[in-house]
């Protein structure tokens, strides 16, 4: 009898850390869900606004259906979303995109960095979301819907 007792509580023990750190990483996820808008890029020494001229740059999570999608600057682009706790994975996500002629080189740039990012952070209450290299911030977003 105590060892049924004994049996029972470590499995609902077991039960509620599962519970619990599954809870974390859905809330993780879900809060990338929507549209973000560039508005800090790393690297180049032309202003920020030079680079997009007409159009910032956007980048679209659907959790959901584990897809990204988002615009460049000129170029719609589209892929697999991939996500490990704070990890993110652009590189394997078998990014695809139009290839409208674009002027400058601020969408290439774009998909260059966005390849290279190893792990992302949501601050600001939600607001801001914060792609990086490493410990570096290579890319900020602001959180549009």
């Amino acid at each position: 009898m105590i060892m049924k007792k004994i049996i029972l509580l470590v499995v609902f023990v077991c039960m509620n850390f599962a519970s619990c750190s599954t809870k974390k990483s859905v809330l993780n996820s879900a809060s990338l869900e929507g549209t973000w808008e560039l508005n800090y890029i790393t690297g180049p020494k032309i202003v920020f606004d030079a680079l997009y001229p007409t159009k910032k740059p956007t980048i679209i999570f659907d959790i959901k259906n584990n897809k990204v999608t988002g615009n460049n600057g000129c170029n719609q682009y589209f892929g697999a979303l991939i996500l490990d706790g704070e990890k993110i994975d652009f590189k394997e996500a078998k990014m695809g995109m139009t290839m409208m002629a674009c002027q400058g080189n601020g969408d290439a740039l774009y998909m260059e960095t966005l390849q290279k990012i190893e792990k992302y952070a949501i601050t600001d209450g939600g607001k801001t979301l914060k792609l990086f290299i490493g410990n570096i911030e290579m890319m900020r977003f602001t959180f549009k819907k």
